[in-house]
């Protein structure tokens, strides 16, 4: 079955979509539905690349008419009969799906179990299905989880050291996310060494403004940094990452913090912006930090040094490593950043190429340690490729 791929990915507040060819990856047309449920709602749509098309939504469009608005506009640039399959990113499948799965009402109804641990993502996620289904109804339509890759992780990697009712009762547990991701380096980084997925141990970084750190032993996901949510783990763009639990009824009793109060601060008003008190972009903080601004500087050291020292403990999980991947806005762009974080890890032997740093262009894969460190690789990730081919894969076993 030959065609194209409509991937839906629906955010808190936008739907971004693009038609990819899944046999290369091949973008066919892309865009965004941004500021859903506000007056400035407006979808872009790019074309071939170069076209670009804004129109506004106005102030009652939800994703579900955001949906039915790009559906429109895929017509127009006569592409929706090249399109076999529908494929869904789902941000939250429990233990429930280990792999992407051909949506269902079993599968919706799933999906919509799992709504209490993705508060503000399955509930859109459904949103996104149901107007696709509304849209393309005889297409097959897919699910590819953020959690899925996760679930190869041992207990002992999952499990907090909580009342194991709280698990086996309610679902308390590291789930993990990026893994879509994760999953699509680390096979590339295989092919770069000239070694089979399954003979191949990394540690992956997806730093962005969301970021973690998985350990990827023969092709399976191992271990990760995000936890029961996306809050647990590294210092990002406006997440705390980890923290002392104890801090929340600190802030409840002393400072007068609501619930929902703490769940704000701990998620969008912390990591790099909450320390710089200026931004969450990597980008900013750099040229901030270049002109003397020690706050700025404080938080790229911060960022880096948890960073660090999260890689060194996960070389207990993917040991022997055949190489560290960098991935992500801030992993496949910042130089800087890069050129910090091999510095901190000189201790286990990682030694930066200038050179090879300093000349990666923007959206390029490649090396940048000597010969003499362990491998350092800067892999471009492609989360929407990986939902397009699994989605053309399952479509092609379900027509025959």
């Amino acid at each position: 079955m030959r065609g194209n791929v409509l991937v839906v990915n629906c955010g808190s507040s936008s739907v971004k979509f693009a038609i990819i060819r899944p046999e290369c990856g091949t973008v066919m047309a892309q865009g965004v539905a941004e500021r859903l449920l506000s007056q400035n709602s407006n979808l872009k749509f790019f074309g071939d690349g170069a076209t670009k098309q804004t129109v506004p939504l106005g102030k009652e469009a939800n994703h579900h008419s955001a949906i039915l608005a790009i559906v429109e506009l895929v017509k127009q640039a006569q592409l929706d009969e090249t399109i076999i399959a529908v494929g869904h990113r789902v941000v939250h499948g429990g233990e429930a799906f280990a792999e992407s799965v051909l949506i269902d009402e079993e599968v919706l109804e799933a999906i919509a179990a799992h709504q209490h641990l993705a508060p503000l993502h399955n509930p859109v996620n459904l949103q996104g299905i149901s107007a696709a289904k509304t849209a393309f109804p005889a297409l097959p339509h897919i699910a590819v989880f953020d959690t899925a890759f996760h679930q190869s992780m041992p207990e002992t990697a999952y499990l907090y050291a909580l009342p194991y009712e709280l698990y086996s009762d309610h679902g308390v547990r590291r789930y993990g996310f990026h893994g879509s991701s994760h999953r699509y380096v680390t096979g590339e980084a295989a092919n770069m060494l000239g070694k089979a997925p399954q003979d191949s141990n990394f540690i992956s970084a997806h730093l962005g403004n969301g970021c973690s750190l998985c350990a990827v032993v023969a092709g399976k996901s191992v271990d990760t940094s995000m936890g029961f949510t996306p809050l647990e783990g590294l210092t990002m763009g406006t997440r705390s990452g980890d923290l002392d639990p104890s801090l929340t009824p600190f802030l409840e009793d002393h400072l007068g913090y609501t619930g929902k109060q703490v769940n704000t601060l701990y998620n969008k008003d912390s990591g790099l912006l909450g320390l710089s008190g200026l931004s969450n972009d990597c980008r900013t903080l750099e040229r901030a930090a270049a002109d003397g601004n020690t706050r700025a500087q404080l938080a790229l050291d911060i960022f880096c040094y948890r960073l660090a020292k999260y890689i060194a403990s996960y070389m207990i999980a993917a040991s022997p490593l055949d190489a560290l991947i960098l991935t992500g806005g801030i992993g496949e762009n910042s130089v800087y950043m890069r050129a910090k974080l091999l510095l901190l890890l000189q201790p286990l032997g990682y030694q930066l190429d200038p050179d090879a740093n300093e000349n990666l262009g923007s959206g390029a894969a490649g090396h940048i340690h000597q010969e003499n460190s362990p491998p350092v690789l800067v892999i471009p990730t492609n989360e929407e490729w990986v939902i397009a081919a699994d989605a053309a894969r399952i479509a092609t076993t379900q027509s025959h």
